[in-house]
């Protein structure tokens, strides 16, 4: 499964974002405040999802800024970081 996928699976059933349809989760969709809607808790939970699932660590707040823009922000910034 493409990471951006995958991703946006964690992110609904992980995050109970239960109104959210996969079909309506654009890649480019921003993740917080409009959007998707995610907030500073969820982001807290996201960065131990994407280290837990896929081995990838979150450490610089400039990097992750960048990174939580998209979920294909996101994808890129783990297919990145896992290769690496």
């Amino acid at each position: 499964m493409e990471t951006t996928e995958a991703l946006k699976r964690l992110i609904k059933t992980e995050l109970n974002l239960e109104d959210l349809e996969l079909e309506a989760f654009e890649d480019d969709m921003p993740l917080f405040v409009e959007g998707v809607g995610l907030d500073s808790l969820d982001a807290v939970e996201l960065v131990i999802l994407v280290q837990k699932h896929f081995g990838v660590e979150i450490k610089d707040m400039q990097e992750s800024r960048a990174a939580f823009a998209s979920v294909r922000a996101l994808a890129e910034y783990i297919d990145r970081n896992r290769a690496a």
